[in-house]
């Protein structure tokens, strides 16, 4: 990312300790970088920890400041646990988090099995709520403010075909937004997302656009051209992200914000123009979506 792009002031999140889930790759590691350059203290986490660990080396060469990479399976409450146990003790309380680890994959909903469906549900609905309540609870009982940032999408307006358990399980953050910030929200806490359309990534071009010959292809299979006719720049993204989490927006809670070009207002900005898809389509993204997954699946350390 082109961290000239920002728009805050230098030094403008010093003093915040955040963590970001999925924050050694795409979009966590973007918001990673954004953040330490405002003077953030951060915390990454992902079950690749080799791959946390290289991006904060290379955060902090380039950056300076200090990133520290966590080993973190977040389906796993006593991981979560262990971990945010370790971060209190040897760095202090966190005072933000980004909920921003996600899995999803295109596939007919007919094509899918139980253990699909857990595969990504058990990742963004259950493992962001594990973690948002293991970090919330200790911010409560300590009597700390505290600023909770969920990545969402459109879908959690309208719905995602051939994306089914991923529009469940967001919409479901989507409402735990919209609850904690009213429950929570008179002992100091926020609870705000965004929902962004085509960002593209490598590793979401390759689940979700595994067709496309690169990221900037991503989202042509959907029904209409993005109206700004492009796709997202990780600037755009940071800087909202930034909005969000750094101080001076106190009072927006309880919010998604869309940033997506108005695709989602144009087109409903889902992956509805699938449905022209035939078998043969179906059986080719499958392969290339597995072959994906068993090269994640070998980096991985726990």
């Amino acid at each position: 990312m082109d961290t000239s792009h920002l728009m805050f002031r230098d030094g403008l999140m010093a003093g915040e300790r955040i963590l970001i889930t999925g924050g050694g790759t795409g979009l966590g590691k973007e918001m990673a970088e954004g953040f330490l350059k405002l003077g953030a203290e951060i915390h990454i986490c992902g079950r690749r920890g080799g791959v946390c660990e290289e991006t904060a080396r290379e955060l902090m060469a380039a950056h300076g400041g200090k990133v520290v990479p966590h080993a973190c399976d977040i389906r796993v409450a006593d991981a979560i646990t262990d971990m945010n146990d370790k971060i209190w003790s040897e760095h202090g309380p966190l005072t933000g988090l980004v909920n921003n680890a996600a899995g999803n994959f295109i596939s007919r909903t007919e094509d899918l099995s139980v253990r699909g469906f857990d595969a990504i549900a058990n990742i963004v609905f259950r493992g962001t709520f594990y973690m948002t309540h293991d970090i919330g609870t200790r911010w409560i009982r300590e009597g700390l403010r505290g600023n909770v940032c969920s990545i969402l999408t459109t879908w959690v307006w309208n719905g995602g075909p051939f994306v089914v358990p991923s529009a469940m399980s967001k919409a479901g953050v989507n409402v735990m937004t919209q609850s904690l910030a009213v429950e929570w929200g008179p002992k100091g806490l926020r609870f705000n997302a965004i929902a962004p359309g085509p960002f593209p990534t490598e590793g979401m071009t390759k689940r979700l656009a595994p067709q496309a010959k690169s990221t900037e292809e991503m989202g042509t299979e959907r029904t209409t051209p993005n109206p700004m006719g492009r796709i997202g720049k990780m600037h755009e993204f940071v800087n909202l992200a930034t909005f969000l989490m750094g101080p001076g927006a106190e009072y927006v809670n309880g919010q998604t914000i869309a940033i997506d070009g108005a695709m989602y207002n144009a087109s409903g900005g889902n992956f509805s123009g699938l449905a022209a898809w035939g078998d043969a389509e179906w059986q080719a993204a499958k392969e290339a979506i597995m072959a994906t997954n068993n090269k994640d699946k070998a980096d991985r350390t726990v």
